[in-house]
């Protein structure tokens, strides 16, 4: 199809595509528009990567703008926001509006309501919805990007229902949802009542193989000579076959070499073999390359201060680079568009990168097709839809003749298995995950506070419509599962049942705004209930035992215990209280608890005991004890962080990456806030301790830096310089010696500028301005300003919000 004869979109388009090299459509995208897609129809498009899957949603957006409706692309990762926005800025030249938002789960996002098309996460716009955004109502088209990840146990259910509301508030609403692999796409589209394109086309050929001994078995039955030399591992000896360059018999260049991704099981593994492979790839490196890696090195040096770092650093200088989920936001953006450029040569990673962030390559190799399961308690092999995933990354339009994905076999049995089990294979048919109790939990709550159901009858109703109501044969289980919940969350205060009615207490709206789990509602408000009675009871708190059924008290039992407490000094609450009181919700994900570290956090335990919020439970309890530690680690993580410990020492300390760092601190920032709000909400003196210990982890500093390091620009380092030279809080800062400060930044005029400007000094200018030379400067470490070009460590101040 000609895009010159493309229905319903704006007129401006099919020139604007001419312009990119777009003058035919590929066939999967022709099937949708003669679906309907341009025309307001929902569509289901299961379709490989590199098949086109996001002109189909530019297609579907544009031409409901064009309507004079809104348009909204959901994506299941922040890092896939931001690609996607960038990538549709491009029609902000034609007057259209983009906006993104990931994060801060309490706004309504009211600055959304001018933009023609929103890029969000699903997590963000169900909280758009919890918190009645008003513009939710006028939207006319929506976009789920990667919809197979329905079938994920922890983020799925919120995506599921998520559609089904965004569609009962909008009956008219076009339902775009793309895939690239999913194995029962007609269930997807009969519950979206959608048309159906499913599609195996590529634009470039994809060939499956598995390698064993000296060559390269494919799906076609044929085979390729791939030796491996020497004592090299297989998976060397296809990164050095995709690298070399392919000449003819004339000696004429035929084909230049190409990138590769390795998918592993670990980040440990994902490290070492990017480390071993860097030997392989620094040979075909040339020269104006290896100075530009140079350059990138340097800057994923200057990322954070830890041996992660330097690891990632040294791997890139010889064109080679892993990748997970452990890696700061910036070093992974480094890694990526280092990747893109074609100067990184391989990329080791764990799945995490295969879950739509655009980094195709010549060859895919999936090394290892097993992974450690906790809940098997061992290896178990990775399912067809996620090994389906990582092969469709093979293959780079407009710069590879093909792709390549290959699975390693150490023996001709598993040669044989692996051809059936993933070459020859179809994914695995996508399965709702709603009907787990943790996530009805969560969004039976929400459904009836923002009066999607005002009664039980209703809230069946309204399950289902959900694609697990209509996938089940289990008759009954749907309804058992949610009076359970049900009757959950009214023992613990959340929700009023009256017959058939149902109703949110005040209590309820405010965790359902928070975007908490109840059950880290909770939680965090029987840890809080028990500091103010044990204050009130001259501390009682280690002599009273655990209820073994994890039970909770209820706002109105709260309320009645709190008449007879004392009033309790918020100042009696330690940080460490705070953040081990958060760790150890459903809402945080504590550190894993290693071999031979029970008995050390055991020790930490009693020692610090009289700290915790709450009753320790029963060594003899093996599960809850074990998390009750598993959170005490997790506690101690943040409080070395607010206690200014560098980056290199907590990451060795904990076995962690810098990823893992800003995650729990951003985790950790969003939990005391909502504790703040749940204080407040039922009557209990602790906002006031439970807002410093947020500001001390938001900014990873010690109780004295607080208010200094809350001026927009400060962070962490120059809070310290700030204070070691005298100036203490924001008030002094506002009235300060203009060179004290600028020595005290080390000589940073812009920076020094900016810091006095945002404190509301009345002359913040530094024309003619020396540093004070009185002034000691501390060496806190690497610089710590992502703005200034001197300084371009990520701290916390450049943290996006939650």
């Amino acid at each position: 199809m000609d895009v010159a004869d493309l229905p319903g979109v704006p007129d401006w388009l099919p020139e604007h595509l001419r312009a990119d090299g777009i003058e035919a459509l590929y066939p999967p995208q022709a099937e949708a528009v003669e679906a309907g897609v341009t025309e307001g129809e929902n569509i289901v498009a299961a379709i490989p990567t590199a098949s086109g899957k996001t002109l189909v949603a530019e297609l579907a957006m544009l031409s409901s703008v064009a309507r004079g409706g809104k348009a909204l692309y959901i994506v299941p990762l922040r890092a896939l926001a931001s690609e996607k926005q960038a990538e549709f800025e491009q029609f902000e030249q034609y007057g259209l509006d983009v906006g993104v938002s990931t994060g801060n789960y309490e706004s309504n996002g009211g600055w959304l309501a001018d933009k023609d098309i929103v890029v969000a996460t699903s997590e963000k716009v169900d909280s758009l919805v919890r918190n009645d955004a008003p513009w939710i109502e006028e939207l006319t088209c929506v976009v789920s990007d990667e919809v197979h990840l329905v079938d994920d146990g922890n983020r799925g259910p919120t995506l599921e229902v998520t559609l089904a509301k965004l569609r009962r508030l909008n009956p008219d609403l076009q339902t775009v949802a793309l895939s690239a692999t999913i194995g029962n796409a007609g269930e997807l589209a009969e519950w979206l009542d959608a048309e159906l394109v499913d599609s195996d086309w590529r634009p470039i050929e994809l060939q499956k193989g598995v390698h064993y001994g000296q060559a390269l078995h494919l799906e076609d039955g044929s085979q390729r000579r791939l030796a491996v030399q020497n004592n090299e591992k297989p998976t060397a000896a296809i990164v050095r076959d995709t690298l070399q360059d392919e000449y003819d018999e004339d000696g004429d260049l035929v084909e230049e070499g190409g990138s590769t991704l390795v998918f592993v099981n670990s980040r440990r593994n994902a490290e070492a073999a990017a480390g071993r492979l860097g030997s392989t790839v620094s040979p075909h490196l040339s020269a104006d390359e290896q100075a530009q890696l140079a350059e990138v090195a340097d800057e994923i040096r200057d990322v954070s201060d830890t041996e992660t770092s330097d690891d990632l650093a040294d791997a890139v200088a010889q064109g080679a680079a892993f990748h997970h989920a452990g890696l700061a936001r910036g070093h992974r953006e480094l890694v990526e568009k280092a990747f893109r450029d074609r100067l990184v040569k391989v990329v080791c990673a764990t799945p995490t990168l295969a879950a739509g962030v655009n980094t195709p390559s010549r060859r895919v190799v999936v090394r290892d097709w097993r992974r450690y399961d906790g809940t098997a308690g061992g290896m178990q092999p990775l399912s067809v839809l996620e090994v389906h995933q990582m092969m469709g990354r093979a293959g780079r339009p407009g710069l590879d003749p093909y792709g390549e994905a290959v699975l390693i076999a150490n023996s001709h049995d598993e040669l044989d298995e692996l051809f059936e089990r993933y070459v020859w294979a179809d994914p695995e048919p996508v399965r709702s995950k709603l009907a787990a109790e943790p996530a009805l939990r969560t969004h039976i709550l929400a459904t009836v506070a923002s009066g999607f159901a005002r009664s039980r009858t209703g809230l069946l109703e309204f399950l289902e419509e959900t694609l697990y109501a209509s996938q089940t044969d289990e008759s009954g289980r749907l309804e058992r599962v949610t009076d359970d919940v049900l009757t959950y969350l009214e023992r613990n205060g959340f929700l009023e049942i009256e017959a058939d009615e149902l109703g949110a207490t005040s209590l309820g709206h405010t965790v359902s705004s928070l975007y908490l789990d109840p059950m880290s509602a909770a939680e965090i408000i029987d840890g809080l209930r028990d500091w103010k009675r044990s204050a009130g009871t001259a501390g009682t708190a280690s002599t009273r035992e655990a209820d073994p059924e994890g039970g909770f008290t209820t706002a109105s039992e709260l309320a009645e215990e709190q008449a007879d407490a004392a009033d309790a000094d918020p100042g009696e609450i330690s940080a460490l209280g705070l953040y081990h009181l958060v760790s150890r919700t459903p809402d945080m994900y504590e550190l894993y608890l290693r071999s031979g570290d029970r008995e050390e956090y055991e020790m930490e335990l009693y020692e610090r005991e009289d700290e915790l919020l709450g009753p320790t439970p029963s060594e003899f309890e093996d599960e809850r004890f074990e998390d009750w530690l598993a959170a005490l680690k997790t506690a101690r993580m943040l409080e070395d962080w607010a206690t200014e410990v560098d980056e290199e020492t907590i990451t060795e300390r904990y076995g962690i990456g810098p990823g893992d760092i800003r995650g729990k601190v951003e985790t950790a920032q969003w939990l005391l806030g909502a504790a703040e709000s749940l204080a407040s909400e039922v009557d209990l003196d602790a906002a006031r301790a439970i807002s410093e210990a947020r500001i001390r982890v938001e900014h990873g500093v010690r109780e004295e830096l607080v208010d200094l390091a809350g001026v927009r620009g400060v962070g962490r380092k120059r809070a310290r310089r700030l204070f070691e030279a005298g100036i203490d809080d924001r008030a002094t800062l506002r009235d300060a010696e203009k060179p004290v400060v600028l020595a005290a930044l080390r000589g940073r005029r812009q920076t020094a500028e900016n810091v006095l400007e945002n404190a509301g000094h009345r002359d913040p200018s530094m024309d003619g301005i020396e540093p004070d030379p009185d002034v000691t400067v501390i060496d806190t470490g690497r610089a710590d300003d992502p703005d200034d070009p001197e300084e371009t460590a990520e701290d916390q101040s450049s943290l996006g919000d939650f």
